[in-house]
């Protein structure tokens, strides 16, 4: 079951102690198993309404220098999964080797879960703060998002796929030339445990300098 709203504590306010170093036996579990789902098995309920807000308040509270916030969220969940599937259909349509199988398929494309949150990463020129930095930014909001939906007893998964990478997608899905999908968060309930999967080693990268 997850949680309820009540059990997300009050964010601080400007100047208010945060006290963000503590220990959290609770925290390091979740680190130490934390393991995305496939999309098969994400079912309904998502979060949503005040839930997801919540979370992609949660998710905001990352590293951002200069307090930018280089970043947005696109909610894609309901009905809106259709219109954006048919959005991504359309730019297909008409691609050379995409038969009705394709298009039929790409229209489904959020279809696959419940709820999607689609985190664009939004750069902005600064003389202070790199692009690369902002860029990193939005990575960890997405990361930081898959965190609290876990922790509030959701599932999910953060993909990029094609249309991160095809600059026609983006601008359907209403993305300005200088933004970037920085990922599609799909949320849901799990259906079914996520198996530990083969992790890289990472002894063999670790150095000293």
């Amino acid at each position: 079951m997850p949680l309820p709203l009540s059990a997300i504590p009050a964010q601080p306010h400007d100047n208010e102690p945060a006290n963000a170093v503590r220990e959290s036996a609770e925290t390091l579990a979740l680190l130490a198993r934390r393991r995305s789902l496939k999309l098969m098995h994400l079912a309904a309920p998502a979060p949503g309404g005040e839930e997801l807000d919540a979370l992609i308040t949660l998710a905001a509270r990352v590293p951002d220098h200069g307090k930018i916030g280089p970043w947005r969220f696109v909610i894609i969940d309901g009905d809106a999964r259709g219109r954006a599937g048919a959005v991504l259909e359309k730019v297909i349509h008409s691609d050379e080797g995409v038969d009705d199988a394709r298009r039929e398929f790409i229209r489904g494309w959020f279809d696959r879960a419940p709820a999607c949150v689609m985190v664009v990463s939004s750069p902005r020129p600064n003389p202070k703060v790199p692009e690369w930095e902002q860029i990193l930014s939005a990575g960890a909001v997405c990361f930081n998002l898959l965190l609290a939906a876990h922790a509030m007893g959701y599932a999910g998964s953060w993909l990029t796929e094609w249309p991160a990478f095809d600059e026609r997608a983006r601008g359907a899905l209403g993305l300005a030339p200088e933004e970037r999908i920085a990922g599609f968060v799909y949320l849901g309930t799990p259906t079914q445990g996520a198996a530990e999967r083969v992790r890289a080693d990472v002894s063999s990268r670790i150095s000293r300098f």
